[in-house]
């Protein structure tokens, strides 16, 4: 999986990879130079090492595995398939440079980043467990009068009688909420602290505090 696509072009100043894991902390505010106050998540990011490259010779596409949370947990799999490098729990697909390889084993922190720049955030958002379709779909619910007293958040009719006779595909019902991969596009750096590895994001991101995201960087406009 190519959390970016490993396609996606990249400029010279995005570095030799376009993209980083961390863990979202928490929502905060900062007071910008004009007095504003905004709305800003802190992400902590990286350090994340390079576990492969993908080549278009024999992948037929341009990309560079990374690794993030060194853990002791690793199957014998995993630990073959990183070798001698850092023991890493989550990896993911990022896209880099075209003509410029990172090397195997090199290390990338959150100063890949600078205030300015334009990222792509990418995670899961938060599991709502089973939900009706007023909360997961937005439906009005039935009247409240006329002897309705049981109906006033039912989803109503799902399909005519006759023709086609049955339920549609992808009618809107009750069912799981949330925990779906979602990316939100286009969201402003504000700030960056490497010495701590902290990440200021304008605007939310997707996922509960402690989740796993991957920060890419934007490939145009929203």
């Amino acid at each position: 999986m190519c959390v970016g696509g490993a396609h996606a072009h990249l400029h010279k100043e995005y570095g030799l990879i376009g993209g980083l894991l961390g863990r979202k902390l928490r929502m905060s505010r900062i007071v910008s130079p004009a007095g504003e106050v905004v709305a800003t998540t802190l992400l902590s990011v990286g350090p994340c090492y390079v576990t492969q490259l993908k080549t278009a010779d024999r992948d037929g596409y341009e990309a560079a595995q990374i690794g993030y949370e060194e853990s002791r947990k690793l199957n014998r799999p995993q630990q073959g398939h990183l070798g001698r490098g850092p023991k890493l729990r989550h990896l993911r697909e990022v896209p880099i440079h075209p003509g410029e390889e990172p090397a195997v084993g090199q290390m990338f922190d959150v100063s890949l980043f600078t205030p300015g720049d334009r990222v792509d955030v990418i995670g899961n958002s938060k599991g709502r467990g089973f939900a009706g379709v007023m909360k997961r779909h937005g439906f009005h619910g039935g009247p409240k009068t006329h002897g309705q007293s049981d109906r006033w958040r039912a989803a109503g009719s799902i399909g005519a009688g006759t023709t086609p006779g049955r339920v549609l595909k992808g009618t809107k019902m009750a069912g799981r909420m949330g925990a779906e991969r979602v990316t939100v596009k286009n969201l402003e750096v504000l700030a960056t602290d490497p010495e701590r590895g902290l990440l200021a994001l304008k605007g939310a991101v997707p996922g509960p505090s402690g989740g796993l995201i991957a920060v890419v960087k934007a490939k145009g406009p929203a």
